[in-house]
């Protein structure tokens, strides 16, 4: 008997991905909060011991690491803030139009991968999507509440068939806020979290009402985790060099630093290098192995990385920051990945995955590749490899 052949995306009864960011959800979160939702899907599929980010553990940098399978070294997506001079003058940041301009964003992103396979697909926000569309997508509006969200997502997935996305994104900021304001162990963050779990259910329902179930999975991830930060443990930059020595790219906890007139490359390494007990500080050639990061143009000369917790800031900023009644005491991402405290969430339930599997911790440059095997579509090059998670997978 011959076998049997893969049904693509583009064909009825097709493999429905949905691919579920949850922003800062660390990961222990699941074992410490109030999550049935997900306690469920990962009691019915596949969890790991966390996921480790690339670095900077940052968001941008990391939901685009998601969805492409490519370091933020070769994505070109270095931090959430960068300069390229051969685009224009204009920062890229986040809010910015910058971020909506394909020109920043390389590789192939799985929706298009979808596409590319005669599929369709959907974004219900997520970084690049707004440059490199799906064909169904929102523009970022963080106000838009979580019930909201899944309302559209409910909505694209009740298209007919021939009009119905097989991979679609959501994307929950809740925790990330609420890490940041009043620190990964707070009351708040935890509140935070089962919020999003209960939007996460009233999903998982609607997708069983419209009888899409036994052929949906869901992936669940989060870009980074979340560290403790204090007002004892902060590094005044403009200590060692001053805003006419430097031009910073993007600060805190990783300065990134472009020399101007007045001093060299070199000359700022040596101002900041062993100047605080809490600073590493690199020229960019010379950044270590482990963070596979260093080679894209994007990124500036000198990086100064601060240990974990601790906050660059500069005297300027830090007094405007206590005139508002904020302090910084809360928490905060970005960190070397090789600390626990950055590691994230990756919970997995579907048809084509085991049961109650769970994986050692994972490099979340690998989950491109699972979600083309999922989709079962042919994947872009990439830097990953499913070798390290394949075993989730039923064959």
């Amino acid at each position: 008997m011959a076998a049997m052949l893969p049904i693509r995306p583009s064909q009825p009864g097709a493999p429905i991905v949905i691919l579920i960011s949850i922003d800062g959800w660390r990961w222990d979160y699941l074992d410490r909060v109030n999550a049935p939702t997900l306690k469920v899907l990962a009691a019915d599929g596949v969890r790991s011991e966390g996921l480790i980010p690339s670095f900077p553990s940052v968001t941008f940098p990391n939901h685009y690491t998601i969805v492409t399978g490519l370091l933020p070294d070769h994505h070109g997506i270095i931090a959430n803030a960068m300069l390229d001079r051969s685009i224009g003058p204009d920062k890229f940041t986040m809010a910015a139009p910058t971020a909506r301009d394909p020109r920043w964003w390389g590789g192939e992103p799985i929706w298009t991968t979808v596409m590319r396979h005669g599929g369709r697909s959907a974004a219900m926000f997520w970084p690049g999507s707004e440059a490199i569309h799906p064909t169904y997508w929102r523009p970022f509006d963080d106000t838009l509440p979580n019930a909201e969200r899944v309302k559209q997502v409910l909505a694209w997935l009740a298209l007919p068939e021939g009009e119905r996305p097989s991979f679609n994104t959501i994307y929950f900021s809740d925790v990330d806020h609420a890490g940041h304001d009043f620190g990964p162990d707070a009351a708040e963050t935890a509140a935070a979290a089962a919020r999003v779990d209960a939007a996460i259910g009233s999903l998982v329902q609607g997708v069983r009402a419209l009888g899409l179930e036994p052929r949906t999975t869901y992936v669940v991830v989060s870009d980074h985790g979340m560290a403790a930060t204090s007002e004892s443990r902060l590094i005044y930059l403009d200590d060692y060099v001053g805003p006419d020595d430097v031009e910073v790219v993007d600060t805190t906890p990783n300065a990134e630093m472009n020399p101007k007139s007045t001093l060299s490359a070199d000359a700022i390494y040596k101002r900041l290098v062993n100047a605080h007990p809490a600073l590493a500080v690199y020229r960019r050639a010379d950044l270590p192995a482990w963070l596979h990061y260093g080679t894209n143009p994007r990124i500036p000369a000198v990086l100064a990385l601060a240990d974990l917790g601790w906050t660059i800031t500069s005297h300027t900023a830090a007094e405007a920051r206590h005139a508002q009644g904020r302090s910084f005491n809360g928490g905060a991402h970005g960190y070397d990945p090789r600390y626990r405290e950055m590691h994230g969430l990756f919970v997995a339930a579907g048809p084509r995955l085991r049961r109650g599997v769970v994986l050692p911790e994972f490099r979340n440059v690998d989950i491109y590749g699972l979600l083309c095997e999922l989709l079962q579509v042919a994947p872009a090059p990439n830097d990953g490899d499913l070798r390290e998670i394949e075993r989730a997978l039923n064959r």
